[in-house]
């Protein structure tokens, strides 16, 4: 057996992990000796997102992917204050705690799950926690808060068009801030519908079948309530010092290049990657995105061990 079939038939572990006043559904694929790399999935997803990367890794590397609350098999609060990002980088903590087998992870995140991710990995208890992150379509809120309070302030042409492109590039937020009409699409087939969505906006074939299509996108529109609004108008100063991989699809139709252009002031560590590629591409073509985690993480890791083993001499 060749070994793409021999990550294909690898089965995860089933996690169930207590988070911030919820149940997660968490699963690992088990390998000893190797790095650990924590997926985090987006909007409307839950972690079958990663089952083509999961495949292309398995072998190499210690994996955990789990299910945002309200998504998948996790348990899902009715309260909009409960999707709020305090809260769901408590949850992210909380699966790190579970399963980082005593050493730092590599978090690797997409769309909404960056978002979230930037809240834990700006927070400095859980920066011990973490080896590096790699972001992929999803800004820092506060990041994007003070991005566009500066845009707006330079009162320049080519400023003031960068923040009115990305505030185009971002009207369905405002769709999901309304009332019950986004649940209603949902409801009423956007579920099925999805999948030739996606096709037919960004040629994207291969993305996994989610079978709780449309819960996922009811509930996760919680995610924007809870949280855009007061994080745009009042922005907080949220820095990392661990080493952050940008990976920048420049053919993104919801989350535009620009929007990352002052991350170095927030992530010193920084290495910034622009593809061309859609926003869902790089997940359901993931060939080349595994290969940059590779590089990435391998580096990383050799480096570290080199240190060690400078103090030990």
């Amino acid at each position: 057996m060749n070994a793409p079939l021999q990550r294909h038939a690898l089965q995860p572990q089933r996690l169930s992990i207590q988070g911030d006043g919820v149940r997660l559904q968490a699963y690992l694929w088990d390998k000893a000796g190797v790095p650990t790399l924590l997926l985090v999935h987006g909007y409307p997803d839950n972690h079958e997102i990663w089952q083509p990367l999961i495949r292309e890794l398995a072998a190499d590397y210690r994996i955990v992917a789990y299910d945002v609350r309200g998504c998948g098999a996790s348990a899902a609060p009715q309260h909009l204050r409960d999707y709020r990002l305090e809260r769901l980088a408590r949850d992210l903590e909380a699966v790190l705690l579970a399963t980082s087998a005593g050493r730092p992870v590599h978090l690797v995140a997409h769309d909404w799950g960056s978002i979230q991710s930037w809240e834990a990995v700006t927070e400095p208890r859980i920066q011990p926690l973490l080896a590096s992150y790699t972001s992929i379509s999803g800004p820092c809120l506060d990041h994007v808060g003070h991005w566009l309070r500066e845009r707006l302030s330079l009162r320049r042409p080519d400023a003031l068009l960068q923040a009115l492109g990305q505030l185009l590039s971002s009207w369905y937020i405002a769709f999901f801030h309304l009332p019950l009409l986004p649940e209603l699409g949902w409801r009423l087939g956007l579920d099925r519908a999805w999948p030739k969505l996606l096709r037919r906006l960004e040629g994207v074939r291969n993305l996994p079948p989610n079978p709780t299509q449309r819960s996922d996108g009811m509930r996760g529109v919680k995610l924007y309530r809870a949280n855009f609004m007061r994080s745009l108008c009042k922005p907080r100063s949220r820095s990392t010092r661990l080493p952050v991989q940008l990976i920048v699809p420049l053919n993104d139709r919801f989350v535009r290049p620009q929007l990352f252009a002052d991350l170095q002031r927030w992530a010193p560590l920084l290495t910034r990657r622009e593809v061309r590629a859609g926003h869902w591409q790089l997940l359901a073509e993931p060939g080349a995105l595994a290969g940059w985690l590779r590089d990435y993480v391998n580096g990383l890791e050799r480096r570290q061990s080199t240190d060690r083993a400078g103090k030990r001499d």
